[in-house]
């Protein structure tokens, strides 16, 4: 959905969510708009015991919750799981991830879940600064330190005695799509990606959305976070954004989309930063000058699948990325979907295209 119409700049400081539109383009006027201190600053939460999912447990799994170390020497969360009939010798593994801003108990966790009944063992990890991983100040992203966790994923799973090391594929949602393909270009041990109802944060946050952000704006943006530093600086501690997908009226349908899933118990979830937290303001520093994609056509002769919906408004996120990648790659559009019906709708995910796709390239 274009963001440089006057009605959306108008309402940049009220529709703003995850992509933190409201420190990039024509959001920066709704800068000041923002929270000293954050419910959430605290230390990464203890691992809950329970099963607080937003889907049910699958009789047909065994899961685990596991922690696991990145490069930076940050702990991570994750849950594993493994398919419960799984006999003996090791199995193919998928590292999952994402979307942006959510935790493991939302779609990252459904998508393991349902790859390990069709006889994977997949793991789904909180990333860094989130949920119950590691990292302060709470609720940071970092587009270098959030593709080390894919990387960091596929180390643990490549120690562990149920995985064949050598059939190791990779799943990234929404942002964390973007995240996968950029890590899969740098390690080589993944065989197979798979991008999801893909974004890639660097493109919207440096350029907004359909890259309308114009130079003086993004000069503009830049000038803010600069001086927000100081503010930081100062007061000892990051200021947060107001709370993300709130509604207030008047908002885009992909707007509405986000909070009928963050928002509602569809896929409410406490800790997830969409669901009423929020992101540091300087969070987007990191994201303006690295453009994550600039060597996807590197993951080839690796397979890229991307999946987006054909009404989704992040459709062009994964058209440009499939224009950009090498062979072998696959643009699969589902017909009718939005893009958060690739999250949770487990009869518009294609999970059969999924498991052919990682049986095929992960074979033994």
């Amino acid at each position: 959905m274009p963001m440089n119409t006057p009605d959306t700049k108008n309402s940049a400081s009220v529709i703003h969510r995850r992509e933190l539109l409201k420190l990039t383009g024509a959001g920066v006027a709704a800068f000041g708009a923002v929270s000293i201190s954050n419910p959430f600053k605290a230390k990464a939460q203890n691992m809950s015991k329970q099963w607080d999912k937003v889907f049910p447990l699958s009789d047909k799994i065994d899961h685990e919750k596991i922690t696991f170390k990145n490069r930076y020497g940050i702990t991570l969360s994750g849950d594993l799981y493994l398919p419960k009939d799984r006999a003996g010798g090791r199995l193919p593994a998928l590292a999952v991830g994402g979307p942006f801003g959510a935790v493991k108990e939302q779609s990252s966790g459904l998508y393991a879940q349902t790859m390990a009944e069709r006889g994977f063992v997949a793991l789904a990890f909180d990333p860094s600064y989130t949920g119950e991983s590691g990292g302060e100040p709470r609720n940071l992203a970092s587009p270098d330190i959030n593709t080390e966790d894919f990387s960091a994923a596929v180390d643990y799973l490549g120690l562990h005695a149920a995985v064949d090391r050598e059939r190791i594929g990779v799943i990234g949602i929404c942002g964390w799509g973007g995240m996968a393909l950029n890590a899969v270009a740098a390690d080589k041990r993944v065989k197979a990606v798979v991008a999801s109802t893909m974004y890639d944060m660097t493109r919207v946050m440096s350029k907004g959305y359909n890259d309308s952000v114009t130079p003086e704006q993004r000069a503009q943006t830049l000038e803010q976070l600069g001086r927000q530093r100081w503010t930081d600086a100062e007061n000892g501690a990051p200021a947060y954004q107001p709370p993300y997908n709130d509604l207030h009226g008047g908002e885009a349908q992909f707007l509405v989309d986000y909070h009928d899933y963050y928002r509602t118990p569809r896929g409410y979830h406490a800790r997830a930063v969409n669901s009423g937290n929020s992101w540091t303001q300087t969070t987007p520093l990191s994201f303006m000058n690295m453009p994550i994609l600039t060597y996807i056509a590197e993951i080839s002769p690796r397979p890229i699948l991307f999946i987006h919906g054909e009404k989704a408004h992040s459709r062009y996120f994964s058209e440009t990325a499939f224009a950009a990648a090498a062979e072998p790659k696959e643009l699969m559009i589902i017909p009718g979907a939005s893009h958060t019906d690739l999250y949770d709708k487990v009869n518009v995910i294609p999970f059969d295209k999924l498991t052919s796709f990682f049986n095929q390239h992960l074979a033994a």
